[in-house]
């Protein structure tokens, strides 16, 4: 197999730091590649020197001439042109190939034209920019929006998306989980599983690195390692490698016991049976749970609190939202202190809200909230980055917090979180994403919680910091509320699913497998409490309703090889003979018409699908 990418003996130093010394790499065609290394080690320099965008100072890094690189550079400007039309300019030939042919004038251009049309599969592109924004989180009304309508998280996606439409030959992704939610990652990975070209792709997403990858290249020591195989594979691998067993051994029984004591208190307890069964997958995870790297140096400790008489929280037909807008409502639900819940739902549904809601930031609109009387509340959300004072250290930020303390107790706090002596005295405009998220994590922490809620708190941690803060969890006993689009950490902290959907909340008593099944097969959800709306149908009506949807599907069908024929009969350049030209003109106004019915015929199907789905009991 041909090479798609040479990595050569490359040298490279960032203000006379080496970055690279020696390192050589060689990627196949068609691999898709995960980068691992710890953070700061020169992942992202990396992607920068494979662009050309940096001078390597040794050794060389080759491609295949003609070969096209894309990645996601910064977010989409905020222009006035529609999501789907910007995704669909990322395939500049098809772009450019229609922008002549509607003024090309000689007969074998235009054939060639059609032809080329034809064959990068021009006609069906619009569907597939937006199968890949529907994939991201956008809806079919959002994609006709202009780009000026979505904020910067939101515009990343229509960039990813752009480039994922593009289908360059080298892919270069940077993390991209990073600004989508649990569903847009699931998504990304099994898109990523059948791209058609190269892919590397920076990630700490463990799931993202176990599924959509087949080769892991590691960047440690300033060299280049390629692993065949998903993440679990070169974790092990290395692990062997290192002959860590001994340390990892003592970790990995002293986890086991903390997990095992759990199971042996709450086996009996029936409402806890649920909980001790996702304790008991979790032990016979743990050997391959152990990062290959000592996660002891990327420690968090999190205080104790002491323990609360149960609920901690309950919500009787509560609702929340924002101004005169309710988000949610109808909220039933209680919250124990040993309760670990992970809130599932697509973006925008309201896991943020509920969030807010249980974390004091939102007063209820209506029902009943009652907490404990001494509930302490921990919330961490990546917005709070921001509130930390960019012009003041750690060290400051901790006097502030807890004047009376000393600053040996200060730096001795901080260290509990992984932050070095240098970094304390650091101003934090200066610290890196995952050192800012430490320290936030300290603040929200620093009151001994009984309760902690984490939205999307490993987006700046990198592989061993993720594995440090499930340890972290793990031994903490407050209840924690988790939003994450990091199945790994989900799997191995939450024992309870709450689904929030269509502005309720309600249990998903199915494990996160299942969710994500039935994500990708864009399955609904189970419901347990099925709208009051949704009508009953007799057995009659509905088989009227399916035969319906048949009949839309086969006319879809019909209509799609009339169009592939007729694309065919314009891509003949013998078509456009001067003799021939008016007969060219017919079959031209006979494809337009198609198009258009074919579209009308979508349509109809769509919502005839939408009908059945609305009447389903």
């Amino acid at each position: 197999m041909h090479a798609m990418l040479i990595i050569d003996n490359i040298s490279y130093s960032v203000e006379g730091r080496p970055l690279f010394e020696g390192a050589s790499a060689s990627i196949p065609a068609g691999h898709k590649v995960g980068i691992v290394g710890r953070n700061g080690t020169g992942k992202t320099t990396l992607f920068n020197l494979i662009r050309g965008e940096l001078v390597l100072e040794g050794g060389d890094i080759r491609m295949p001439a003609r070969a096209r690189i894309g990645g996601v550079a910064q977010e989409v400007p905020g222009s006035e042109v529609s999501l789907i039309d910007t995704v669909l300019a990322a395939d500049t030939e098809r772009a450019e190939l229609l922008a002549e042919s509607e003024t090309a004038t000689d007969g074998a251009r235009i054939g060639e034209i059609q032809a080329r049309l034809a064959d990068i599969d021009a006609w069906s592109a619009e569907a597939r920019a937006a199968s890949i924004l529907r994939g991201l989180g956008f809806t079919h009304e959002e994609q006709l929006m202009p780009c000026s309508a979505f904020s910067g998280g939101w515009r990343m996606r229509v960039a990813l998306a752009a480039v994922l439409f593009a289908a360059p030959d080298l892919l270069l992704l940077d993390e991209p989980t990073n600004y989508l939610d649990l569903e847009g990652a699931l998504w990304l990975e099994s898109y990523l599983g059948r791209y058609p070209h190269s892919v590397l792709v920076i990630s700490h997403d463990r799931g993202l690195l176990n599924r959509a990858v087949g080769h892991i290249l590691h960047l440690e020591d300033r060299k280049l390692t390629l692993y065949s195989g998903n993440y679990d594979t070169f974790a092990r691998t290395r692990a062997a490698r290192l002959a860590v067993a001994e340390a990892q051994r003592g970790k990995v029984e002293a986890r086991r016991a903390h997990l095992q004591s759990f199971v042996d208190r709450f086996r009996a307890k029936a409402s806890k049976a649920k909980q001790a069964q996702s304790r008991i997958k979790m032990i016979e995870k743990l050997e391959t749970i152990s990062s290959p790297q000592e996660a002891a140096l990327r420690a968090f400790t999190f205080p104790e609190p002491e323990e609360l008489s149960p609920p901690i929280v309950n919500l009787e037909s509560a609702s929340v939202g924002y101004g005169d807008r309710t988000v949610l409502s109808k909220l039933n639900l209680r919250i124990d202190q040993d309760d670990r819940i992970a809130l599932l739902g697509r973006n925008g549904e309201g896991k943020s809200t509920l969030s807010k809601l249980l974390a004091d930031k939102l007063d209820p609109m209506g029902g009943r909230l009652t907490k404990s009387g001494k509930l302490r509340v921990g919330y961490f959300a990546q917005h709070q980055l921001d509130e930390l004072r960019a012009d003041e250290t750690p060290l400051d930020h901790l006097r502030r917090l807890r004047p009376t303390e000393t600053p040996a107790r200060h730096r001795a706090r901080l260290a509990g979180f992984g932050l070095a002596a240098a970094q304390v005295e650091t101003v934090v405009g200066r610290l890196s994403g995952g050192q800012k998220a430490r320290l936030s994590l300290l603040v929200a922490t620093i009151d001994a919680p009984h309760m902690l809620i984490l939205d999307e708190p490993t987006n700046h941690l990198d592989m061993e910091s993720r594995e440090a803060l499930v340890e972290a969890l793990t031994a903490y006993s407050g209840a924690v509320i988790l939003v994450s689009h990091d199945m790994h950490l989900l799997s191995l902290v939450a024992d309870r699913l709450w689904l929030v959907k269509n502005g309720r909340v309600t249990p998903y008593d199915d494990d996160l497998e299942s969710y994500r099944k039935m994500l990708l097969s864009a399955d609904a959800p189970p419901e347990k409490s099925k709208p009051a709306k949704r009508k009953q149908v007799s057995q009659q009506d509905l088989s009227a309703l399916r035969s319906d949807v048949k009949r839309n599907e086969e006319r879809v069908n019909k209509l799609s090889e009339m169009r592939d024929k007729l694309a065919k009969k314009l891509a003949d350049p013998g078509m456009y003979e001067p003799e021939k030209l008016g007969e060219a003109e017919v079959w031209q106004k006979k494809y337009a018409e198609v198009m258009e019915a074919l579209d009308r015929a979508e349509g109809l199907w769509m919502k005839s699908l939408e009908k059945l789905e609305e009447t389903k009991v």
